[in-house]
């Protein structure tokens, strides 16, 4: 469902070239991890940022893998999109796990996972999407707001959220950096379920190797 294929992506710095990515290549089927391992600073942000059409590649191909209708899919050519297009398809078949999560403190938890369906038109999913809060454990906190909920249980509004709209694809930064071992360990259960559980295809950007073990494909990076 995901086809990676010599992405290469650069920045100008300081008058020389800065080569961030070069030549990445990998596929991740329906229900599959990939982790993008590596230390800080060497393109794993990035990775997933082009990946999710947040920047443009300077080389290379993205695929990715929709379904229109329950029997019907199409590729779409993530390295091809214009600027618009690739708003649309953020919107629509993606999910972000951020490392600093980006819950908007002002709505609560509910509020927060029915975010992405408000932004899609997608309200008819709205119990679909709710129900990722009891799956996750957290279905009594959905009145609460950010702010109230430990790093643990905020984790995981972020990954209902990501959920959502039910995307083809979620791209998660560094999704346990900030927990300590137990929880990191429960969030990753978490997160691993509930891609499985629906269908979609998981990369994560981690520097923990024990976390890359996990995933059923690594792709590593270098500085």
């Amino acid at each position: 469902m995901l086809q990676v294929e010599g992405v290469a992506f650069q920045r100008a710095d300081g008058g020389q070239v800065r080569h961030i990515l070069q030549d990445v290549s990998f596929r991740l089927a329906p229900g599959q991890v990939a982790a993008v391992w590596g230390p800080s600073g060497s393109g794993k942000t990035t990775l997933l940022n082009v990946i999710g059409g947040l920047l443009p590649p300077d080389a290379g191909a993205i695929r990715v893998a929709v379904a229109d209708a329950p029997d019907r899919t199409r590729d779409i050519a993530v390295h091809a999109l214009s600027s618009a297009e690739r708003l649309r398809y953020r919107r629509r078949h993606v999910g972000f796990v951020f490392q600093f999560l980006n819950l908007l403190p002002t709505l609560t938890v509910e509020e927060n996972v029915l975010l992405p369906l408000e932004l899609n038109g997608l309200g008819d999913r709205a119990d679909a999407a709710l129900g990722r809060l009891e799956a996750l454990g957290i279905a009594d906190l959905a009145r609460r707001f950010p702010d109230a909920l430990s790093g643990g249980e905020q984790q995981r509004v972020a990954i209902a959220r990501a959920l959502a709209h039910a995307p083809a694809l979620v791209l998660a930064d560094e999704p346990t950096g900030n927990l300590d071992a137990d929880n990191a360990a429960r969030v990753a259960d978490c997160l691993w379920d509930q891609v499985r559980d629906a269908g979609a295809g998981l990369v994560l950007a981690t520097h923990n190797e024990r976390l890359a073990q996990r995933a059923d494909t690594v792709v590593g990076l270098r500085q």
